[in-house]
């Protein structure tokens, strides 16, 4: 566990995403990481090579609407909102919908699929994401199996759907699809650039040319939708020419409301001047504490913990004490992380809603929808 000032950047943001250009000192310290970041970027380039040349190929299921939502970034890009909002925009438009993920950490190898609707497995069985988007979209269903060929024949054949989004699917080539939108970051971009894991890459910037949309999660304040939307320039993302052609989103991000422990919404300004613990285990922290803070709480402190970290008892007890030795009115996390907190445990979690600025038609269109309105 790490207690950071607020506001502060972990040592891994610090490292992926530097806010000015790196001094040959601070290079040479991280040599030994860019010597393993080669070996990564060697296997990647292996892999992707087998299915550009055929060797490897991708299957296709016909009558099932494939759209892949990825990044190149490991973690915090906003990839779980952006999921959140097409699945809604499809159930609203009458499309039977699923989500095909892995279910990043979970203990069991079992294929799941269930609904928001249905008794759900535990959070060691499923992982925190299938649960956190189950409950976000009731209506949708959600599998989860590490192969997610075998979860797209499911979906079509035993539950008659004709739209699968393929979560967190960009590295994913086994199952083809028919758009591939990829999630940037426009505070951060693809940060250093460099490759895993002396950056915050998976894939090579270059690998942009199998996308098909980019969804751009911005840093526009409120407000700024009633003025011309900023030019895109995808060198401002670090991205190489290959973005510069792209059809693109813009989305805004930003708090839509309070949760409380037992569920209820609260307006955003519910805990406006209160004193709050943050608690989180995410890739990119400092996003989170930032959202505290355009909330009007103020942070007394902040226990962060690894991206997907399963909280343990003597973890939560450590955050409670302090959260009384400071005088915190309340524990707050995320919705992801709340997943994976223990029933009784008293939580405020922030909900993230998304508000589409640019792009709306390229959006219905990669989606496979009718009566796509002119981008703004």
């Amino acid at each position: 566990m790490s207690t950071t000032a607020p506001e502060s950047p972990t040592a891994i943001e610090r490292v992926f995403y530097p806010p000015s250009p790196e001094p040959w000192g601070r290079r040479a310290l991280l040599s030994p990481l860019t010597a393993l970041s080669w070996t990564y970027a060697a296997a990647v380039h292996l892999r992707g090579a087998l299915y550009d040349l055929g060797l490897l190929r991708a299957e296709r299921v016909e009558g099932l609407r494939v759209v892949s939502v990825g990044n190149l970034n490991v973690g915090g890009t906003g990839k779980t909102p952006a999921v959140l909002h097409l699945a809604d925009l499809l159930v609203r438009e009458g499309r039977k919908v699923g989500i095909l993920t892995r279910g990043y950490g979970r203990r069991s190898q079992e294929p799941l699929t269930f609904t928001g609707a249905e008794s759900q497995p535990s959070v060691e069985d499923a992982g925190d994401e299938p649960l956190l988007l189950a409950r976000r979209c009731p209506s949708v269903r959600i599998f989860v199996n590490a192969d997610r060929v075998s979860s797209a024949y499911r979906a079509r054949d035993e539950y008659g759907l004709d739209t699968v989004l393929l979560d967190d699917g960009f590295q994913h080539r086994r199952l083809a699809r028919d758009e591939n939108l990829v999630v940037v970051d426009e505070a951060v971009g693809l940060g250093n650039g460099h490759l895993l894991p002396r950056g915050p890459l998976r894939e090579p910037a270059s690998s942009l040319r199998r996308a098909t949309l980019l969804w751009v999660r911005t840093s526009t304040a409120p407000g700024a939708s009633e003025s011309p939307p900023v030019p895109f320039d995808a060198r401002t993302l670090g991205l190489p020419r290959e973005g510069e052609g792209l059809p693109r989103v813009r989305a805004r991000y930003g708090p839509s409301a309070w949760v409380d422990p037992s569920g209820g919404l609260h307006p955003t300004g519910a805990l406006s001047g209160q004193g709050v613990l943050a608690l989180a285990g995410l890739g990119r922290p400092g996003g989170f504490l930032k959202t505290l803070k355009s909330l009007g709480v103020e942070v007394l402190d902040a226990a962060l913990f690894p991206d997907h970290h399963r909280f343990t008892v003597d973890e939560l007890r450590d955050v409670e004490a302090r959260a009384v030795k400071l005088g915190a009115v309340k524990v707050v996390t995320t919705e992801k992380d709340a997943v994976r907190l223990p029933v009784g445990f008293s939580a405020w979690k922030v909900r993230l809603g998304v508000d589409v600025l640019e792009g709306e038609s390229h959006l219905r269109r990669a989606l496979g929808l009718s009566g796509a309105s002119a981008d703004l």
